[in-house]
């Protein structure tokens, strides 16, 4: 397990990481590869969306282009702080600030939930996915976009220290062990040479 699969040490890096995110992310997770991912999720005005790990809202900022009934949740108060920033506590978004291993919200509650770059930070991934798929539909979509496994052996060493990376028989691993039965993956990059992100779309068993 990585140094910063740890809620307790996860919290203290987003404390810092907060001031610059917003900065450094269009060179990892940029506008382009959002709008791509969020097509996969196929949501429809007036969905009820969840948002795993909203971070400072960048993925919410995407999801909010399709419905205005999103609803965001993260543990780190520094990253949420930003957040209130772009769209107010109480305004465009409803706000939570909560653990994705044990979401606060009732069976079958969303038409789909999205999780952009939070993953890599639970400490039980398996776990996260399962309640991902509890508090959504039956038959909605569940998208989970996480690091892909660097190609170099030592980059892969230095991944797993830090945190979760996976490849494809990874994911699907986790995703089968957390009750999802249909799913797919796709690979995305900002740019050649940029750190690659694993995208997986599952369905929601009905």
């Amino acid at each position: 397990m990585g140094i910063l699969e740890d809620k307790g040490r996860a919290r203290v890096f987003y404390r810092y990481l907060s001031t610059i995110y917003d900065r450094i992310n269009p060179f990892i997770w940029n506008e382009r590869m959002r709008e791509e991912a969020l097509s996969w999720l196929d949501i429809e005005a007036g969905d009820r969306v969840l948002d795993v790990g909203c971070g400072t809202g960048f993925g919410t900022e995407g999801i909010l282009q399709y419905t205005d009934d999103v609803h965001g949740l993260d543990q780190s108060v520094h990253q949420m702080e930003r957040a209130f920033e772009k769209f107010g506590k109480h305004d465009q978004v409803n706000f939570y600030r909560g653990d994705a291993e044990r979401l606060p919200f009732a069976d079958d509650t969303f038409d789909a939930v999205w999780s952009s770059g939070s993953i890599e930070y639970w400490p039980h991934p398996v776990a996260g996915l399962q309640e991902m798929r509890r508090v959504a539909k039956p038959g909605s979509t569940v998208l989970v976009v996480g690091p892909d496994y660097p190609d170099s052996r030592i980059a892969r060493r230095v991944a797993d220290a830090i945190m979760l990376f996976y490849d494809a028989e990874e994911a699907d691993r986790m995703f089968q062990q957390a009750g999802y039965a249909e799913f797919e993956h796709h690979i995305q990059q900002a740019k050649p040479g940029s750190p690659k992100a694993i995208t997986t779309v599952a369905t929601v068993p009905e």
